[in-house]
Formats: structure tokens, C-alpha cells, sequence
């Protein structure tokens, strides 16, 4: 017997952006199954959470801080976020205007469900992370992509962004620093985003998961520029900056019109995050703002080292091009020149060297032939890593 309908939106949560990780998940199996695979397919840090942190979370089950919570987060860490927020950005505001998430993705579905109608248009900056599409679908949005310009850094074209509203724009999502890209906004593109927002009277959604990592100059946020508090939405997690990706810990910061919104979203989805992964997390921003915390205050060097060795290493490989990211945890590798799809080349790296690395496609139009390479392994590995990249490219150039 035939199920009921689904409903219409389900077929959008699906497509391309989900296949992203298929080369990942290969490469991840055959590690477990012995083989020697260089893993540089996701951006889920090689470092263990800092001891600080793990301990804290042990305390608070010892003590008992397992039972329903406080469904917009504990106090200490919606003021321990502010706090945070601010010395990344420079923008002051309160706890009451935090809401602690699932993670940033849970983060920015709740946003998208807070501030989206059916048909509401959403412009973001392609190449974009691969949730984004589903996460917006989900709320009944539209997508309507604007590209970024690779010969200028990964920076917005800023006549495309005017051409691309609409009446039925809603919102502009942005991620600097940028996921796949590592490109970071410079003052003047992220005020004519801002003022762009203010004549249209658009709602700004701005991921900032990668603040902490930026490698030349500060992380600026639209959050601190005059007159986009009451129109800014932010979302972030720890999940980069303190090695805690499997905690799940994320957050959104709005006006204080917002909160109430995402606290009664919060309860349908979460009924509040567990009270002792909480702890977890105020031990870990707490620590980095006091400097106790050894390893979280070097992990932005740990990745630069390693992006500067990367550069390196890739910088001359044949009929590649390489983009030196500003931030994050990844570098781009143009491979368009060489004939390949971005995917059959991952595939094939894959099971001839057994090295995993993320094809482009996925994230947009902009990124299609090119590879996304993790940093989150050591500089020996990543040196290894570019030996087999380079023996595979000499072989099939020499085959063709």
C-alpha cells in the first residue's frame, strides 16, 4: 500500500549539497577497515577538547546537572557567549539577547524558521557551505545565489547583490570567514553589505563559526557597525575554535525582539541543551578569555602554521591554482584546467592514494572544479598528503 503524501518541501532537503560527503564517508570507511588514509575531507579538528573542558563537563554530571534545563541556556554561558562575542567583534550585548543551540546548524535553522515566510527570498554568497540551501528550503525560502569573485579574493560582487533583490527578499545570509574559501570581508564590502541591507530593509543572517580562526587581521562583524543591531542576526558555535564538534554547542544573537521567537523554537526542537554539555562550554569560553586554557589560545597558530605549509607545498603543484584562504581551516585548489570534474578527481585520489579530499561542486557554481583541503591534520600528514597528491597528478599527466 502507497504511503500518504510527503510533504513538498521534502525532495528539497536532499539534492547535490547532501552527495558532499560521499568521498569522506569512503574515505573514513577504509581507515576503519586499516588502510593508510590521509583524511583532509572535513573540518572536524584533529585536536582533542582541552582537558579544562572535559573536566567540567564530568562535574556537572557528578553533581547532577542532568535534569531539564533552562531552554534559552544556562545564564553563565549565554553571558560567557556575550562576552566572547564581544572580544571577537567588538559588539556588546547582553545574555538575554543569546540563544543556546544544537550546534550553529541547529542555530541557523532556527533562524531561518524565525524570519522566513513561504516564498521569502534569501541572497547568499556562492560558493556557501552545503546545509545552507536545505536549511532555507526547510523554512520555505528561496534561494537566490550571487557570486563571489575568485581573482579578487573571494570578495562579493556587490552589483550582482543589488541586481539579485527582489520585492520578496527577506534576507542575506553571509559566512565570513568564508566556508569552503577561508576569504574574510574587509571593511568596505561588509558596509555596503550592511547598507545594502538597510535600504532594502533586509534582515542580515551572519554565520561567524570561523571568527576565532583568522589568520592576517580581526574578524569584523556586521553586528558592530552602527544601525545593524536591530536587523543582525548572528550564528556560531564552538565547534572550530574550541575542538568540540561532536558536543554539539551553538548559538544565535539577535535583537531582543528576536529571542523570544527562537526560545519558543528552542523548546518544540531541543527542550533546552543538556545542563552538563553547558558546563562543558562555559569552562571552555571562560578559559579562553582568561588564557587558561593553553590549547584553545593556540589553535588559531596551529592552523596558520599549517595553512602556511599547506601554501607551500600546493603552491606549485601542475595545472593547479592555488587560493591562500585569510582564515578557517581549509584551502581551495583550482583543478579546472586539467579537464577533470572536481568529484571524479576526489574519487579517484581517493582510491589511488588514499588521500580524502572534498570536490567543490557542492558548494556552488563558483567553487565547481576545485578541491576543498582540510587542515585539521599535522603538518606531517599534510606534507604526505601533497606527495601523493603530486605523484597522482604526474602519473595521469603523463598518461594523458
Amino acid at each position: 500500500m502507497p504511503t500518504p503524501p510527503l510533504a513538498a518541501r521534502a525532495p528539497l532537503l536532499g539534492g547535490a549539497e547532501s552527495d558532499a560527503w560521499t568521498v569522506h564517508f569512503l574515505g573514513a570507511q577504509r581507515r576503519a577497515a586499516g588502510e593508510d588514509i590521509i583524511l583532509l575531507s572535513i573540518g572536524d579538528p584533529d585536536a582533542p577538547t582541552p582537558a579544562p573542558i572535559v573536566a567540567a563537563a564530568k562535574a556537572g554530571l557528578d553533581r547532577g546537572n542532568t535534569k531539564y534545563n533552562d531552554l534559552q541556556g544556562q545564564l553563565g554561558l549565554r553571558a560567557a557567549i556575550a562576552t566572547w562575542n564581544e572580544k571577537l567583534t567588538g559588539a556588546t550585548v547582553t545574555p538575554e539577547q543569546v540563544t543556546v543551540f544544537s550546534g550553529a546548524q541547529c542555530a541557523l535553522f532556527a533562524a531561518c524558521q524565525c524570519l522566513l515566510d513561504p516564498g521569502s527570498e534569501v541572497i547568499g554568497f556562492d560558493p556557501m557551505y552545503v546545509t545552507y540551501p536545505a536549511t532555507i528550503a526547510a523554512a520555505g525560502g528561496v534561494l537566490r545565489r550571487v557570486p563571489l569573485d575568485p581573482d579578487r579574493g573571494f570578495r562579493p560582487d556587490l552589483g550582482a547583490l543589488e541586481a539579485a533583490v527582489t520585492p520578496r527578499t527577506r534576507a542575506v545570509l553571509m559566512n565570513f570567514p568564508n566556508n569552503p574559501t577561508g576569504a574574510v570581508l574587509g571593511q568596505e564590502d561588509l558596509a555596503a553589505i550592511a547598507a545594502f541591507c538597510t535600504r532594502h530593509d533586509l534582515w542580515l543572517i551572519s554565520d561567524e563559526v570561523y571568527a576565532a580562526l583568522v589568520f592576517d587581521g580581526r574578524h569584523l562583524s556586521p553586528l558592530a557597525l552602527p544601525g545593524m543591531a536591530a536587523r543582525t542576526v548572528i550564528v556560531s558555535s564552538l565547534s572550530k575554535s574550541h575542538a568540540m564538534t561532536g558536543w554539539r554547542v551553538g548559538w544565535t544573537i539577535g535583537p531582543p525582539e528576536l529571542t523570544p521567537h527562537t526560545v519558543n523554537l528552542a523548546l518544540c526542537m531541543l527542550y533546552g541543551q543538556p545542563g552538563f554539555i553547558q558546563d562543558a562550554a562555559t569552562a571552555g569560553i571562560v578559559g579562553a578569555l582568561e588564557g587558561k586554557v593553553a590549547e584553545i589560545a593556540s589553535m588559531r597558530e596551529t592552523y596558520k602554521a599549517r595553512r602556511d605549509r599547506a601554501c607551500a607545498l600546493f603552491k606549485d603543484l601542475p595545472g593547479c591554482r592555488l587560493h591562500v584562504p585569510t582564515a578557517g581551516m581549509f584551502i581551495m585548489l583550482d583543478i579546472r584546467s586539467l579537464g577533470w570534474s572536481a568529484t571524479r578527481f576526489a574519487l579517484q585520489l581517493l582510491d589511488e592514494e588514499g588521500l580524502a579530499v572534498l570536490p567543490g561542486d557542492p558548494f556552488g557554481k563558483v567553487a565547481e572544479g576545485h578541491l576543498r583541503i582540510s587542515l585539521t591534520a599535522s603538518e606531517e600528514r599534510i606534507s604526505e598528503a601533497a606527495a601523493r597528491l603530486r605523484r597522482f597528478l604526474a602519473r595521469h599527466r603523463k598518461a594523458a
